[in-house]
């Protein structure tokens, strides 16, 4: 199964069209959204997706029950609060923004789950903690690194790359 990971779209919506047609392209058949989508507006642009997409929220998202009610609207999306724990065939994968580091530093040291996946940072690095694949994607929106990226994660082998788009 081919999963898509993106974090931190900060409104960037050109971005957001570029990710959603660069994941439609790579045929993923699930989307994590690791949080920081910032305001509701962004929300119908996830609407072109062909698969169905998983989020969680990020400490920059301003009206969070405005987020989840677009959310709801689309029937292809899930946005599950501060933190989300998703079944992707048979890889459990922890799903949080990353601003809370004792949280975060706990999911992965506590090597519960095959992969973990954050965002926050805006930097992209794919590791391993023992057992756990931990993957943050980078940034979507291309603010702070100047370079927007995503992440593929196939969960066959337990591997995951950055791709910039």
């Amino acid at each position: 199964m081919m999963v898509g990971i993106i974090s931190d779209t900060h409104d960037n919506l050109p971005l957001v069209d570029r990710a959603v047609k660069k994941l439609n392209s790579e045929g993923v058949t699930l989307v994590l959204h690791a949080g920081d989508y910032v305001a509701p507006f962004v929300i119908p642009k996830f609407k072109e997706l062909k698969s169905r997409i998983v989020g969680v929220l990020g400490n920059n998202d301003g009206d969070r029950e405005l987020l989840k009610k677009r959310a709801a609207e689309h029937g292809n999306m899930e946005l599950r609060g501060n933190f989300a724990e998703v079944q992707a065939g048979n890889v459990k994968i922890a799903l949080i923004h990353g601003h809370e580091d004792e949280l975060l530093k706990a999911l992965i040291n506590g090597q519960s789950f095959e992969v973990v996946v954050h965002g926050h940072t805006h930097m992209a690095e794919v590791y391993r903690k023992g057992r756990t694949l931990v993957v943050n994607p980078g940034e979507v929106c291309g603010y702070i690194t100047g370079k927007s990226t995503i992440s593929l994660l196939d969960t066959e082998r337990l591997e995951a790359k950055i791709i910039e788009i």
